[in-house]
């Protein structure tokens, strides 16, 4: 992803913090200038993190992307402050023995890596405590050595100098921000911090670690590009574009994602079914391509409970990965904002998705993707009370000349199971009669999030708005996916707007079939019930597959 360079500042360097500044500003400019179609990124903790302000202040036409991890711009508000005075009082060696100085130094051990600290830490091991009351002593009588009082009094004078130059600047920062917040940071206020730079920079997003402490960079199962990606911060030019910057999942991503569905997953344990090209149903994926373009289009249910155990199941049985067309909500700044986790859609992200526009759908189908498209869009995920199963799709054929352009497989799928795990209590038309849900409603529906504008009715509603649901006692997900519809030597034919409706309605036929097939078959699943479930699992064991219908 990154050609990386490092600032490194010797124990003895009394460089002052403008010397580093222009450091840093000079390997800057020089990269900007052998590759300027690219931004550069600026990785700073801490004391960097002000650094990194400071040079992207002083150079406002540089495309630059500030990565900001626990800034030291709270300094004037932290425990640090106060601990730079202190040590003016502390004969050495004992100013080495402040907590919060050997934090600020080396970080939490606990939650090191075994590649930073040389072995791991299990506390189920036998003599874990001496081995970690071994290895801080070992670390004491190394920083002793290197790390005189006189220099960390030099290095908190520079964090203080630092602060201060920034935070009377922050108005002048045009770079894109991303700002990461430890939760337990035991120096910094950095979760107050991170909302206080989101609203002093314009173009600013933060992400919050409740669990992680101030040296997060050094902490176990932190992955910096995954946090980039996941913010929708990785780009290869001056501009994001979603399906060309793109860069597939990890395995430690996709399990990720696997890991998030786990629970949905296991209350729902959902039957996959697709179609043969002889038309027979059978248990799997035999039936889907495995080479693209295809555009898999189908029902959208409530919240859109499908998209876990299909986004990830489908990849993980076939290899074969689902590039997604989502609301722009989903990618917007104040959305997260209203969100209770900012990076509450960062999976959906990492695993493909893609603002739904005519150029996106267009680059993806040229890229041979698989395409996950749902005309119904958010009008059909946020249905009203007695309208599931309902769809929601508009008059015109918004996809089938695109894919037919292409030569794309049209994969029509049905999905059932939302009426067998909760039940809608409030949807659109109760929440309007709450008192100041309108308050909320503008702020959710505004014009800049708005789709279908040309449509009419209700086709035209594909705002967000909340629901509220009663659970269940769980059944089952039912998946089905189509035969394909080829349109491969069918562009001619499919120019013709008659032409294109008529293959349009077949597809939407297609998918109301697959609905009402799973809707009828699924009365005969002795194991649609989950306590049915576990008790087969108990009697089987719990990795056995639970048998479902007879297709």
């Amino acid at each position: 992803m990154f050609e990386l360079w490092c600032l490194h500042i010797p124990v003895e360097d009394r460089t002052s913090f403008e010397g580093l500044v222009e450091l840093v500003e000079t390997t800057v400019k020089s990269e900007s200038s052998r590759a300027s179609d690219r931004p550069v990124y600026l990785v700073g903790e801490s004391v960097g993190a002000c650094i990194a302000l400071a040079v992207a202040v002083r150079n406002p036409d540089i495309d630059l992307v500030l990565i900001l991890v626990n800034p030291g711009t709270s300094f004037h508000k932290s425990q640090l402050q106060t601990l730079s005075a202190f040590l003016n009082f502390v004969p050495e060696p004992l100013h080495l023995t402040t907590p919060q100085l050997l934090t600020f130094l080396t970080g939490n051990f606990m939650k090191m890596p075994s590649t930073v600290v040389g072995r791991g830490f299990s506390p189920e091991e036998d003599n874990t405590l001496s081995e970690i009351t071994s290895s801080l002593l070992s670390s004491l009588m190394f920083l002793v050595d290197i790390l005189t009082k006189e220099s960390i009094i030099w290095k908190l004078k520079i964090l203080k100098t630092a602060a201060s130059f920034v935070n009377s600047r922050l108005h002048a920062v045009k770079a894109q921000t991303l700002v990461l917040a430890s939760g337990n940071d035991e120096l910094l206020p950095s979760s107050q911090e991170a909302e206080k730079l989101r609203d002093a920079i314009e173009k600013c997003r933060t992400r919050l670690f409740r669990d992680n402490g101030h040296k997060i960079l050094l902490e176990a199962e932190f992955d910096l590009a995954t946090t980039i990606k996941g913010a929708g911060y990785y780009r290869r030019s001056r501009k994001t574009d979603f399906v060309s910057d793109y860069l597939p999942p990890t395995p430690d991503e996709l399990q990720q994602a696997i890991n998030r569905d786990r629970i949905l997953n296991f209350i729902t344990d959902p039957v996959l079914l697709s179609t043969l090209p002889d038309g027979k149903i059978v248990r799997g994926l035999a039936g889907l391509p495995r080479e693209g373009p295809a555009v898999l289009v189908g029902y959208h249910m409530l919240l859109g409970l499908e998209l876990g155990p299909m986004v990830t199941g489908v990849p993980s049985s076939t290899g074969v990965h689902i590039r997604g067309l989502a609301h722009p909500f989903m990618f917007d700044k104040n959305s997260e904002q209203i969100m209770p986790d900012s990076a509450h859609f960062d999976l959906h992200r990492i695993m493909g998705a893609v603002p739904v526009t005519g150029s996106n759908f267009y680059k993806l189908l040229a890229d041979k993707e698989f395409v996950l498209l749902y005309p119904g869009g958010a009008r059909e995920a946020l249905h009203r009370k007695g309208e599931e199963y309902k769809l929601f799709w508009p008059d015109q054929p918004e996809f089938v000349r695109m894919a037919s352009r292409f030569g794309a497989a049209i994969i029509p799928f049905g999905v059932v199971g939302e009426d067998d795990i909760c039940d809608l209590l409030l949807d659109y038309n109760d929440l309007q009669k709450l008192p100041f849900y309108d308050m909320l409603d503008k702020v959710l529906t505004r014009d800049g999030l708005k789709l279908r504008t040309d449509s009419m009715g209700e086709l035209q509603d594909q705002g967000m708005h909340p629901v509220v649901v009663a659970p269940k006692v769980p059944g089952r997900f039912y998946f089905i996916f189509g035969k394909p519809i080829e349109t491969r030597g069918r562009e001619k034919e499919l120019r013709d707007r008659d032409e294109a409706q008529r293959l349009y309605l077949q597809v939407k036929y297609e998918v109301e079939s697959c609905i009402n097939y799973l809707k009828e078959k699924r009365e005969k699943d002795p194991y649609r019930s989950i306590l049915h479930r576990l008790l087969y699992q108990a009697v089987h064991g719990p990795n056995t597959e639970i048998p479902t219908f007879e297709p």
